[in-house]
This record gives structure tokens, sequence and C-alpha cells, in this order.
């Protein structure tokens, strides 16, 4: 059996790779069609024209049910770690929370395009990152909580490594936007697709796309350690019938299932 063929690794794994490739192919589609620049354009830049966008677009909004279906597995799982410690349920709840929340801001990015309706875009973009570095950090401390009876202390050391990695990240790219778009270098700058290394502002926008860029594959890397957790557990779905055909009500069926168990008894 292949390593991520062994519990339900598979969907952390499909998570990164189908997201890392929603960027990469727009990303590719973009340079192309000489729709962006070839050295580092924002993400939304290279999925901000047809036919790109709609690539883009359909990609991420299968990342954001992945993304959801990852983050209720590992919810499932620290429950039934932790059962009776009130304290990681709590957490392991907000963790949940502030996770689909993500999800949705990732859903947001793909759907409301950058150059269409900018501030819907940027709150998408705030939901995603923000909400999903509060997230890193909530599993990163219930890693720490949880070790090391049931986590190894790398695997803490690794989400804390990856953690700090995505808020330098955010605070390099937060540092460098507000200067690049405080007004010294010129208006309606968030259009811009083209950019002269030759113009005043070109190095905080690099700086900016580069932390971007650094900040998305952070998340990626996050998701990754997952794996070797994932191969330890499964699910499996149970069927109960609430009627004998497809055209009777729950209730007549319970009825006759009474009925049937006084009859028994008599």
């Amino acid at each position: 059996m292949w390593w991520f063929q062994q519990g339900l690794s598979f969907l952390p794994v499909a998570l990164v790779v189908w997201s890392a490739a929603s960027f990469v192919f727009s990303y590719i589609t973009a340079i192309v069609l000489h729709h962006v620049d070839p050295l580092v354009p924002y993400i939304s830049d290279a999925g901000t024209i047809p036919p790109e966008r709609c690539l883009f677009g359909i990609m991420l909004n299968v990342s954001t049910f992945l993304g959801m279906a990852t983050m209720y597995i590992r919810y499932k799982q620290v429950s039934a770690l932790s059962p009776e410690k009130p304290r990681i349920l709590r957490l392991n709840k907000l963790g949940l929370t502030l996770g689909w929340m993500s999800c949705f801001g990732l859903c947001i990015i793909a759907n409301f395009q950058k150059c269409i309706l900018y501030y819907i875009h940027v709150l998408g973009a705030c939901l995603t990152f923000g909400l999903g570095s509060i997230y890193m950090l909530v599993q990163t401390i219930l890693s720490y909580l949880m070790q090391p009876e049931l986590h190894s202390k790398e695997i803490f050391w690794a989400r804390l490594a990856v953690f700090l990695w995505g808020c330098s990240s955010i605070l390099s790219m937060f540092v460098s936007s507000v200067v690049l778009y405080s007004g010294l270098y010129g208006q309606n700058l968030v259009q811009k697709l083209h950019w002269d290394p030759q113009e005043r502002g070109y190095t905080p926008h690099i700086i900016s796309t580069v932390s971007e860029w650094s900040l998305a594959f952070s998340f990626l890397s996050f998701f990754l350690t997952y794996i070797r957790d994932f191969q330890k557990i499964s699910l499996r779905a149970v069927v109960s019938l609430q009627g004998q055909t497809l055209h009777e009500s729950p209730g007549s069926f319970r009825t006759e299932e009474q009925a049937l168990l006084i009859a028994g008894s008599i």
C-alpha cells in the first residue's frame, strides 16, 4: 500500500496539489497570453482576465470544498482522541469555525475578481489569510497540548515553524502594500497588471507579490503536516433506514417496528 493510500492521507494531499495547480495553471495561462508580467505577479492578477479567470475560479471552488473536508476530518480526529478534555474540545470547535470561515473567504476570492469588485475581493482575502492564520495558530496550540501522548514534538515544531512563516509573510505583504498604495507612486495601482522595472514603486510591488506567494504556500505547507495524522484515521458511513419503502413516512415505519417488537415479546 502506497503512503497516500493509508487512511485519509489522500485528502490533504489532494488539497495541496489541487490548490497549487490552480495558482500555477492560471499563472502559466496568463503569461502565455501576455495578460501579466512573467516576474511574480499577484496571484489574483493571474486570475483576472478570461480565460484564466474561469480556470482560477472553478479550481479554487474545488479547493474550498477540499479545505472544508480536510478541516472537518481534523476536527473529528481531535474530538475522538481527546473526548474528556474540555479545553481541547473548545479549541477544536473554534478551529473548525475559523477554518470554515477562511474557506468561505477563499470562495469569495474565486468568484469576485480583483478588477470587478475589489473591496469584496479584499474582504475574501482578509477572511482567507487572516482567519486562516488564526486557524493555523489554534491547530499549533492543539498540537502542543496533545504532545507527547497523542502528538510528537516534531509535528508541533513543524507547525509552529510554518505558522511563523505565514505570519512573517503577512507582515511583509502588509507593510509593502501600505507603502505601495500610499499615493507616493501614483493612483489606481490596484488595476495595474504590467510593471516596468524602472518605474517608481516597482520594489515595494515585487516585495508585496513575493510575500503573497510565500503566504499562499505557507498555508499549503501547513496542510502537508496533516498527512501523517490522516494516515491513522478512516471514516465509514452507516445507513439507517427510516422506512421499508421509499414512499413510506418515517413515523409509520417506526409504528410498524414497535408493533413487531410487542408481538415478538408476547
